[in-house]
């Protein structure tokens, strides 16, 4: 017979007080728990969306740095070779084909590597400019560039990949006189910020194409067992 008058039969009763007793002993059941099976995707969009963040930053910081570095620095059609001794810093020139046929792995290395060291000597250019504005918009730049390497490095450990060993380097490495004047101090800015540009440009599309290869990440309710 169903019960419609609110009282409690026998065998309610008992359903009842199981209940009630399963309830109070919750920590002894199996518990539902709400986990990220993917955390990849997410750490590749925010790594993405940093570097294009960084590379709006960098339009900024570059147009006032090379105002204050001057002409010919500041003209739009400068373009001068590389220099022997610009070959420190690390380059993006690499053929496109070859670039793409690295495995996600080697890519992810390069950048982190480059930009641990492109760091180094930005943090030594923010010691030698002569005004608190640009000190303090590279040194914002630093920072923001800091949380690149980071976000990267996170990249790598959610795909199971290795940080490369030591992937920084001296600012000034042994063996590497500095610019014998000005003209030649100022094309190792020149070249430090052109290349940094090239690095974040690919990089973006580096990250474009690695987030469309790994799903975003999914929330699953999973059974975890406890005192079974």
């Amino acid at each position: 017979m169903l019960n419609v008058t609110g009282e409690l039969s026998g065998d309610s009763w008992g359903i009842f007080t199981f209940l009630c007793a399963a309830l109070c002993n919750l920590p002894a059941l199996p518990a539902l728990n709400c986990s990220e099976e993917l955390g990849a995707g997410q750490s590749i969009q925010q790594t993405y969306d940093l570097t294009r963040y960084l590379e709006h930053q960098l339009r900024t910081l570059a147009g006032t740095y090379l105002n204050y570095l001057g002409p010919p620095f500041n003209e739009p059609d400068f373009n001068p070779p590389r220099l022997a001794r610009a070959e420190r810093v690390p380059s993006a020139t690499v053929d496109l084909d070859l670039w793409r046929g690295l495995t996600d792995n080697a890519r992810l290395a390069a950048n982190y590597r480059a930009y641990s060291r492109l760091l180094c000597y930005l943090r030594v250019l923010d010691g030698q400019v002569g005004t608190a504005e640009l000190r303090h918009r590279l040194a914002h730049f630093c920072a923001s560039l800091q949380g690149l390497v980071l976000s990267i490095g996170g990249v790598m450990s959610s795909l199971g990949y290795p940080l490369p060993a030591g992937p920084a380097a001296p600012p000034a490495p042994p063996g590497v006189p500095a610019a014998p004047n000005d003209f030649l101090k100022k094309m190792d800015d020149f070249w430090l910020l052109k290349e940094l540009q090239t690095w974040l440009w690919r990089s973006a599309k580096d990250f474009n194409r690695l987030k469309k290869k790994v799903p975003p990440a999914v929330v699953t309710l999973r059974l975890e067992a406890r005192g079974f």
